[in-house]
């Protein structure tokens, strides 16, 4: 198991007696005082609902006695893999800026300007309303994107109106900012489709923004032109912007193309999110970006740029060494590279999407165009002793050192989603205990 240590998986080893060791009855400070200080409780109720505690507390499940490896399917990081490495041209990127000497130093809270200008040429390739580098805010990968964005546009009664399958760190950062979350449909039987009517039905005077993610995450599909217009004219008419995560846009192996949102700013402004470490495989790297797609400048005259530039300067800069490499990267990195990966992915797809027909209690509504997801609904009426997806979940890794992610913690219960972004091996073997698992917990039928 050493080989995925960087997964977090638990080494069944402890130093729990070493801790206990250091443990102490004294409650008292300075002459038998009470301690003044406390933990702050502010983040309990946002970290309850994040992906790394779940997985945590799967792993806790998996045992030794078991006899079987982990296999860490609830995971998306398929750079563990042998068969899922970034691009030379990448390494070498970043090398170069190493050996270079000049990306030794502090980095403006914005990110340094090479960085800007490659990102806005890089986006600028689909865009019919060009972007600048002013328009570009450099982060420490998407997810600092994320907290940026929801943290620039919290007040007082403010709302945000979130899918109901989402990556789950959009809930955390509106809970801890005390923005309230309002949760839209997505369509399974429509490629899983935005429900427009739905949006427009929730929308109030205090709503801020709605969030897509395209490609979705976990769902896996890509949406067409003609459903991007429409979201961009259902924003337009509330009044809001659009908050678009496209963190997976170059991770697509299926027939639909990929439209970035930002080609609809003359409609309603967009602000996209997005990052290297899907694409290039590169998840530590930890360099994103925030994008404004803003032709008519409502960003500038609503002070949300203002109000992104002072979160910024509060904030940790992304590496000055990964910045100063990303326009290499961005520029040089061959279009085969992408080719291969995507390649895999479909391959692993095919496989995953008909093994899924051994096992009933778990269906995918739709074969994934892209990410390294399938997420399948689970049928509780088929399973005997199983009362829901977080109980499916810690089951599966107690009894096979099995580890999936309960669709609850991605805001829909009675879901389960695990990678496909592995070695085939790994999801042959997973697979085969499905079987196993499954023919355990099946219903027995009445006579």
């Amino acid at each position: 198991m050493s080989q995925h240590m960087n997964l977090l998986l638990p080494s069944f080893e402890t130093d729990k007696e070493e801790y206990d060791e250091r443990k102490t009855t004294d409650h008292g400070g300075i002459g038998g005082s009470v301690w003044r200080f406390k933990g702050n409780k502010a983040a309990k109720e946002a970290a309850s609902v994040s992906m790394k505690g779940t997985l945590a507390r799967l792993f806790d499940c998996c045992s030794k006695d078991v006899k079987k490896t982990i296999l860490p399917l609830g995971h998306g990081d398929p750079s563990v893999y042998p068969c899922f490495q970034t691009s030379v041209d990448a390494e070498e990127a970043v090398v170069e800026s190493l050996r270079s000497g000049a990306a030794n130093s502090y980095a403006p809270g914005v990110g340094i300007l090479p960085a800007r200008r490659a990102v806005a040429n890089y986006l600028n390739r689909d865009l019919p309303h060009k972007i600048h580098s002013d328009d570009i805010f450099m982060t420490v990968g998407c997810c600092q994107g994320i907290e940026t964005m929801i943290h620039a546009l919290a007040g007082p009664k403010a709302n945000i109106l979130l899918p109901t399958l989402i990556y789950p760190l959009y809930n955390s950062h509106a809970i801890h900012s005390l923005v309230e979350i309002r949760k839209y449909n997505l369509l399974p039987d429509l490629d899983w489709e935005i429900d427009l009517q739905g949006v427009e039905a929730m929308a109030d005077e205090n709503t801020i923004a709605v969030v897509i993610m395209n490609p979705h995450n976990p769902c896996g599909n890509v949406y067409t032109y003609e459903h991007l217009k429409k979201v961009a004219e259902v924003a337009r008419k509330l009044g809001i912007m659009v908050i678009s995560d496209e963190v997976y846009n170059q991770t697509i192996y299926g027939e639909n193309k990929f439209v970035p949102m930002g080609i609809f700013s003359s409609i309603t402004p967009v602000v996209t999110l997005g990052s290297i470490s899907k694409g290039w495989l590169v998840p530590g790297w930890r360099i994103g970006w925030i994008a404004m797609n803003d032709p008519k400048n409502v960003f500038k005259t609503t002070r949300v740029v203002e109000s992104i530039k002072e979160h910024l300067d509060i904030s940790p800069d992304p590496s000055t060494i990964l910045q100063f490499a990303l326009p290499n990267i961005l520029e040089k990195t061959k279009k085969e590279f992408f080719e291969k990966n995507n390649s895999i992915l479909s391959q692993n797809v095919d496989f995953a999407f008909d093994a899924l027909k051994d096992i009933p209690c778990l269906t995918c509504p739709k074969k994934p165009e892209s990410c390294t997801y399938l997420v399948t609904k689970l049928d509780l009426s088929l399973l005997e002793d199983i009362t829901n997806d977080f109980d499916f979940c810690m089951k599966l890794a107690q009894e096979e050192n099995l580890v999936f992610l309960p669709g609850e913690v991605l805001g829909l219960k009675n879901w389960v989603r695990f990678s496909i972004g592995v070695e085939r091996s790994m999801l042959e073997d997973a697979f085969m205990r499905l079987k196993g698992f499954f023919a355990r917990h099946t219903k027995t039928q009445l006579t």
